[in-house]
């Protein structure tokens, strides 16, 4: 399957990162010796699913590799815009796809294996978008600090993940999916306006179920849609906050201590 990987913006002065980013990009930002996007690069490169990637949103000067055939196209200012063009490019490189996996530069700790299994999930090719979620003490048992924002559901608390697949004709399409996701996508508050006043009356008193909320949402949008419940609190991580940068920094280093001789 092709990924798509969002990597755009520069981090203005009043954003968080500013100081550690000195007002460059985002992706690029060093992580344990390496720009942010490249961990997600290595991951997507160990996957034995993913056909060639597309990043969206870095110059081609940018010093980045993958295993993977690698496609590098320029910042269109806005995720949205993006999105489209990574979709529009993987029409163009490959007309017979019909999905692709999306993934955001700022999920360093992602891993080959976790990319595999959303292919897996996904691989019926039935739905518009499979949109996958995190538990709350899946977040906190692998992250804890993270001070992730959740939605309460009846049956679950939930975050949202940063690696989803797709239908590719969604995003060039003018319909409400692509702008309304986006949109809502840092916000529970807004994602949870997804599903209408009378819904949130019942979410706001915890009678909502995940399976009440998928529905409730993909009417909404008029869309086919499943959201995933993920074991993997890695792409939840997101990096927006020194504190995040932190965990994840830590994270890894471990990690990568444990495949070195002499480290562990």
């Amino acid at each position: 399957m092709n990924v798509i990987v969002t990597a755009g913006g520069e981090i203005q002065p009043k954003q968080p990162l500013y100081e550690v980013s000195h007002g460059g990009l985002k992706a690029m930002i060093d992580v344990v010796g390496k720009p942010m996007v490249q961990w997600v690069l290595d991951a997507l490169g160990k996957s034995a699913n993913v056909e060639r990637v597309v990043v969206v949103g870095l110059p081609p000067e940018a010093a980045l590799d993958c295993a993977h055939p690698l496609i590098l196209l320029p910042d269109e200012g806005d995720m949205l815009s993006n999105v489209r063009a990574g979709a529009r490019e993987v029409m163009r490189l490959d007309p017979q796809a019909t999905h692709a996996i999306l993934a955001s530069g700022d999920i360093p700790a992602l891993r080959g294996e976790i990319v595999d299994w959303l292919i897996c999930q996904s691989q019926d090719q039935d739905q518009d978008i499979y949109y996958t979620v995190i538990e709350r003490a899946t977040m906190e048992q692998q992250f804890p600090g993270a001070r992730k924002t959740y939605v309460r559901l009846k049956d679950v608390e939930l975050c949202g993940g940063d690696l989803h697949c797709f239908r590719l004709e969604a995003t060039v399409e003018e319909g409400p999916l692509w702008k309304r996701l986006i949109a809502t996508r840092k916000s529970p508050f807004r994602q949870a306006s997804l599903l209408g006043y009378d819904a949130l009356f019942f979410l706001m008193l915890r009678q909502l179920s995940l399976q009440d909320a998928e529905a409730t949402v993909c009417k909404r949008l008029n869309v086919r849609g499943r959201a995933v419940l993920s074991p993997y609190a890695e792409i939840g991580m997101d990096v927006d906050k020194p504190a995040q940068l932190e965990i994840v920094c830590d994270h890894l280093a471990r990690n990568h201590a444990k495949h070195i001789p002499g480290t562990a």
